[in-house]
């Protein structure tokens, strides 16, 4: 008969959040002493390679080894390639502004409101989204046709994102287009091929915890929250909202799809596109 270990399950659900929380405040207190926010970026994928080690760890006896072994190291490879892509990104670079801007609003002190608003609330939502990391493993139902069809979402997703990210690299460090906006590859497809794919990761994780109905249920708030967050969250819309004024933007905008990869769209005869 197989199942979801309930019990063990509750017990991991307060494992993992101490894990979170122990991640992002060691990032904390590095980020004070460097006096550098933007590093929690960094730990974002850490914490879920952290989360998800622990709970293989703790699940073993409990769910199904197939399973457990599947989600644990499709979750750790994702998170990490994510941190060191980003890691290697923010190599001598200064603040982020968007930290610049939410840690103005502060009243009172800033190092106590990052701590609130963006350690413990990115712990409080590593521990959410990692919901069917948890749930998968603790379930004793073997690897099935719905979960090879997860890892196949999962796979093109992260191959999305690899892609996106090392095009985008490619592109900025060539000389040549300092100043132009990147619209080749993956990127005449979707402005955000990287967020596009980090949304399917997630879904194709979901699948893996998709054992029974009741599993299925309580977790599916973890691929729709990670997509919200990707789309109308911090990730599309603040960075369009920076990309906005720079010239050639608006002519990208028009002709590209915002998140899901479709064709771009052919120029308006008579309406030139400025890349400069």
């Amino acid at each position: 008969m197989t199942g979801t270990d309930w019990g063990a399950l509750g017990v991991n659900l307060a494992a993992v959040a101490a894990t979170a929380g122990a991640v992002l405040l060691a990032t904390f207190a590095i980020a004070v002493r460097r006096r550098l926010h933007r590093i929690v970026d960094i730990s974002w994928g850490l914490a879920f390679a952290a989360v998800a080690a622990v709970t293989w760890l703790l699940s073993a006896g409990h769910g199904d080894d197939g399973r457990r072994l599947l989600i644990a190291a499709a979750t750790v490879l994702w998170g990490l390639r994510l941190s060191a892509h980003i890691a290697r990104r923010s190599r001598g670079h200064g603040e982020d502004p968007r930290y610049t801007a939410l840690l103005d609003k502060a009243r009172g002190s800033r190092t106590l409101y990052a701590l609130r608003t963006v350690y413990l609330g990115q712990a409080a939502l590593v521990w959410l989204i990692s919901l069917p990391v948890q749930a998968a493993s603790y379930s004793s139902a073997p690897l099935d046709a719905l979960a090879y069809g997860g890892l196949v979402l999962w796979a093109t997703g992260l191959a999305f994102e690899a892609v996106g990210d090392r095009q985008l690299a490619r592109f900025k460090e060539d000389p040549a287009n300092r100043g132009r906006i990147m619209d080749q590859g993956l990127w005449a497809w979707t402005r955000h091929p990287n967020y596009f794919g980090d949304s399917l990761v997630w879904w194709g994780l979901y699948l893996l915890a998709c054992t029974a109905w009741q599993p299925a249920l309580a977790v599916l708030v973890s691929p729709v929250l990670m997509t919200l967050l990707l789309t109308i969250g911090s990730g599309k819309r603040l960075l369009e909202k920076h990309m906005a004024h720079r010239p050639g933007y608006a002519a990208y905008t028009a002709r590209t799809s915002g998140f899901l990869p479709r064709p771009p769209r052919k120029a308006v005869p008579g309406k030139p596109e400025r890349m400069t």
